[in-house]
Parts: C-alpha cells; sequence; structure tokens
C-alpha cells in the first residue's frame, strides 16, 4: 500500500476528528455551561487569592515602614485602670463598703453579717442562740442560690424557723422573701 501525500493524510485526519466530534457533540453541549462555569468560579477564586496575598504583603511593608503605635481611646475603659484608680479595689457587688443584698448580686451574698465594722456584730450571740437547723445547713454561709436549691427538701416549720432567724439576724431582704414564698407554696400544697 503505497502512503498518501502528507496533504491528504492531514485532511483525511481532521475530517475524521470533526466526524467523532459531531458525535460527541449532544454531550458535550450538556456539559459544557457546567465546565464553563467552574472554570470561571476557579479563576474568581484564583484572583481573589492573588489580590489577598497582595494585601498582605502591603500590610507587611507597612508595618515595616510606620511601626504601629500602641494607642488606647480615651473612651475606652478596663477593670484594670478602674483598680488602678482606686487604693481599695473593692469587688463588684459592694458600694460604700456596704455589700448589695438585693437585685442581681444578692445570689452572691455569701453568710458574712451585713454589719458595719464601727458596730459590733450580733452573730456570735446569735449562733450560740442558732436552731438546729441553722446549724445544720450552715445557714450563715449559705448564698442565697444554694438556699433555693435545699429549699424542697425541707418541711414548712424549718422554713418558719429559718425566716423567723433571719429575720432576728441579718434582715436581707431577697432570703426573706424567698423562703416567704416557699412556705405559701409549702402550705397550699
Amino acid at each position: 500500500m503505497a502512503t498518501a501525500p502528507y496533504g491528504v493524510r492531514l485532511l483525511v485526519g481532521a475530517a475524521a476528528t470533526a466526524l467523532d466530534e459531531t458525535r460527541k457533540l449532544p454531550q458535550t453541549i450538556l456539559m459544557y455551561p457546567m465546565t464553563v462555569v467552574s472554570q470561571v468560579a476557579q479563576l474568581v477564586m484564583k484572583m481573589q487569592q492573588d489580590v489577598a496575598d497582595l494585601v498582605i504583603r502591603g500590610d507587611e511593608t507597612l508595618e515595616q515602614l510606620f511601626p504601629p503605635k500602641e494607642e488606647k481611646p480615651e473612651w475606652a475603659t478596663f477593670d484594670e485602670d478602674n483598680a488602678a484608680d482606686d487604693d481599695a479595689s473593692e469587688p463588684v457587688a459592694e458600694q460604700n463598703g456596704e455589700r448589695l443584698t438585693e437585685g442581681r448580686f444578692a445570689l452572691y451574698t455569701t453568710g458574712e453579717p451585713d454589719v458595719p465594722e464601727t458596730k459590733p456584730a450580733k452573730a456570735p450571740t446569735a449562733a450560740k442562740a442558732a436552731p438546729a437547723i441553722v446549724k445544720e445547713l450552715d445557714y450563715e454561709s449559705l448564698t442565697l442560690a444554694q438556699l433555693r436549691a435545699r429549699l424542697p427538701s425541707l418541711r414548712v416549720d424549718d422554713l418558719e424557723t429559718l425566716l423567723a432567724y433571719e429575720g432576728k439576724t441579718r434582715s436581707r431582704a431577697p432570703f426573706q422573701t424567698l423562703l416567704a414564698n416557699r412556705i405559701t407554696r409549702a402550705s397550699a400544697k
């Protein structure tokens, strides 16, 4: 068999390829939009990465040329700043040396008496005459939240004893309210 000239072979190859591509055309047309979209998305992401790299490089260069100054806005205050201004760092739950027993801080009050230092404390004499339930619960050291957790296990008599004891000693309004409400609910049952 004789070899066809180069030009003829080229034309026959191009015609065969065109015929094959024509047969694949329905499938290619269906895939073409997805191919174009994925290529465009790839191009956009590449451009975004390049822009981000340039911005980072610009930030690094500017930081080397003009080092940042540590400055604090004059309107910004921090707890450490307030503690430095005040010689006595008081807890947030205290105001003018007196512990707050009402409002949102009432949950965090401790068993310490609310008696100012100038007056003698009533707690030692009250501790001697404290009812058994007070000693059993270690009532003086309970916070409001701790007392609330123990209320369901107490009888009405115990609740009334605790309410009377609170009234005689420290008279903390949140504690008295909690005990009175519990007595009301327990008596209604």
